[in-house]
């Protein structure tokens, strides 16, 4: 059986370590990657070929179509939250135009091959915009098509990413004369807070729980930047991996929307406190407010209804609050630190 070809874009961020490692351990497939910095030798190790460049660089990403017959991208690149709220033209560029750069990609190579070609998108909780904390509490666990207002310029292109991907799949140039075979088979997650043990936090705005985690590890005092009763989804980084790959290994008839929500555990920062001083008795946390930081926190639901991909294809996650520390977040982390 030929290799399958995936093309997974941010390569070298969080998501792109584990999902390497776990891609590479099948031995079915043959990894292209991209990421504006080299990957570690290690990881570059696992991958068929390295490409050093920016997804804006659509001769660069014409040249490596051009080279291969992709199966499957995933659409890992983007510029994170707190960046984005600095730097929003750059972010616009980066999380919208890449991402029509990649689809563009997707749907010629579709039409080329004459079948779909699979497009995973991780999404965020970011996209969900609620007003304020008591219609928050009010909303409780939010399904997908509510509340997608988003406040943050990351959400604002992570949910226009979403459309674009909905109209490369269904409605790709509707106006043609002809049908084409090959088409985009767009599948989004829309995921909460995700903490790895492996991989140092890069610039999320629900990267306080993975900060206060690591920062306990290496005896460091650390100032939470939002409320001790702040509550958000979180999951574990394996979780987060294991849910991109079992989505898009599901049969397309199974799949009744192109986003799915998926969640974990919730607790709030103080909790998330309590259990790393159950491991760390010396670690210092205090709570002191970034106003603007918490409002956007504020804005993101307390959880999500994740129960059309617990119908549609079977998600549920290893990792409970309890087994995420206990077994996963604190064994690791003492490892990476040799505490």
């Amino acid at each position: 059986m030929s290799l399958k070809t995936i093309l997974i874009t941010g390569a070298s961020g969080e998501m792109g370590h584990g999902l390497i490692s776990h891609l590479a351990a099948s031995g079915s497939v043959r990894i292209i990657t991209i990421d504006l910095y080299p990957p570690e030798k290690e990881l570059e190790a696992k991958c068929h070929k390295v490409y050093t460049g920016d997804v804006k660089d659509f001769p660069l990403l014409q040249s490596i179509t051009a080279t291969y017959d992709l199966d499957a991208i995933y659409h890992l690149a983007a510029v994170l939250s707190t960046k984005a709220e600095r730097q929003p033209a750059l972010a616009h560029r980066v999380n919208v135009d890449g991402t029509l750069n990649l689809l563009e990609i997707a749907v010629s190579q579709a039409r080329q091959q004459g079948r779909a070609i699979k497009f995973m998108y991780p999404s965020s909780i970011a996209i969900y915009g609620l007003p304020d904390l008591p219609a928050k509490e009010k909303a409780g666990r939010v399904k997908e098509m509510e509340w997608l207002e988003p406040r943050t310029m990351y959400g604002v292109n992570k949910l226009y990413g979403e459309n674009l991907g909905r109209y490369y799949a269904h409605y790709y140039r509707q106006l043609d004369s002809e049908t084409r075979a090959g088409g985009v088979d767009f599948r989004g997650l829309r995921f909460p807070g995700l903490i790895s043990a492996t991989t140092v936090p890069t610039g999320g705005t629900s990267d306080y729980a993975p900060e206060m985690l690591h920062q306990a590890a290496q005896n460091e005092p650390y100032a939470c930047f939002v409320r001790a009763d702040t509550r958000i989804p979180f999951m574990t980084m394996p979780d987060g991996i294991n849910a991109l790959l079992k989505l898009e290994s599901a049969l397309r008839e199974k799949l009744t929307r192109p986003v799915y929500n998926i969640g974990a555990f919730n607790p709030s920062a103080g909790e998330g406190y309590d259990l790393i001083k159950q491991a760390f008795p010396e670690a210092v946390v205090t709570f002191v407010p970034d106003l603007r930081r918490q409002g956007i926190v504020d804005s993101w639901p307390l959880d999500v209804d994740d129960s059309a991909a617990r119908a549609d294809w079977g998600w549920r996650p290893e990792y409970d609050l309890k087994r995420a520390f206990e077994d996963y977040l604190i064994p690791a982390v003492k490892r990476r630190y040799g505490v």
